[in-house]
């Protein structure tokens, strides 16, 4: 909210959030002044942040259009969902297949207030406030167990969640928690920040600035190596073409190339599925 109304009930407007920046980078207008205010920090040293944030947009499209087409998945678990905007999980499923079922994960009170107004109609999507570090709390919210039928393949769509996750919080061990009662032929899809290495040093540099930032603002903000983000697919078959930058994940055939800037190098995702 640009002009900065009252917050909803429980929401602490003089805090940053992680939802409400990334909603500031995708031009959106669900954010408060100190959200802004880190986000332009932010885009001080990665001026191409709002690209990443599209592009992380684009490649949700692509995935989940893939998994409801090509792999007839029925049922999403998108956990940190965050804010809603337009081309959400439920739009996309439901323009193939009317019938897919979401479940929508954030712990965020904003999320929660704003997603349940935007689904106060629908009939086959919702939204849970609960929290990735406490992955039995999802898989067992009642809301969950009577939407998802776990004897039947699920969609489990973890984007721009897990490097919000500490070292010591063990993203892989969160990942791997929430793909266990998943039947086989489940996908796992995630999108994370990255560290580039030596392949990329000027990205790299950028990335360890901006992780500095975010952990000194918002107290979240990892950008791993690739070897660490091929952990969270343990016991997985990674998908073609593995964990890539995310417009390459697939592009679709008309997309014109994306410029290949910092942000470029260093947000990727992958797609695996439980055999």
């Amino acid at each position: 909210m640009t002009d900065d109304k009252p917050a909803p009930p429980g929401v602490d407007a003089t805090r940053p959030s992680v939802a409400r920046v990334y909603d500031f980078f995708l031009g959106g207008k669900d954010n408060f002044a100190i959200d802004r205010e880190v986000g332009k920090m932010a885009l001080k040293i990665t001026p191409d942040g709002p690209a990443a944030g599209q592009a992380n947009r684009a490649f949700l499209r692509r995935v989940v259009r893939y998994l409801v087409v090509e792999a007839g998945i029925r049922q999403f678990i998108d956990v940190g969902s965050g804010l809603p905007t337009q081309g959400n999980v439920h739009e996309i499923a439901g323009a193939y297949a009317p019938d897919a079922r979401v479940i929508y994960v954030d712990n965020d009170p904003m999320v929660l207030a704003h997603g349940r107004a935007l689904l106060d109609n629908a009939t086959t999507a919702t939204v849970i406030q609960a929290d990735v570090k406490q992955p039995q709390s999802i898989l067992e919210h009642p809301e969950v167990t009577s939407r998802i039928d776990f004897s039947q393949p699920v969609g489990m769509l973890l984007f721009a969640i897990l490097h919000h996750l500490s070292d010591d919080e063990d993203p892989a061990g969160v990942a791997a928690a929430l793909c266990a009662p998943l039947a086989p032929g489940s996908y796992l899809a995630i999108s994370h920040f990255r560290d580039p290495g030596p392949a990329h040093p000027e990205a790299s540099a950028k990335a360890r600035q901006v992780e500095k930032l975010f952990n000194e603002t918002l107290g979240t903000g990892r950008w791993r190596t690739h070897e660490e983000l091929l952990t969270y697919f343990a016991g997985t078959e990674l998908l073609e073409p593995g964990i890539v930058p995310l417009p390459e994940w697939r592009p679709d055939p008309d997309a014109a190339p994306a410029a290949q800037t910092d942000t470029y190098h260093t947000f990727v995702g992958g797609l695996a599925r439980k055999n």
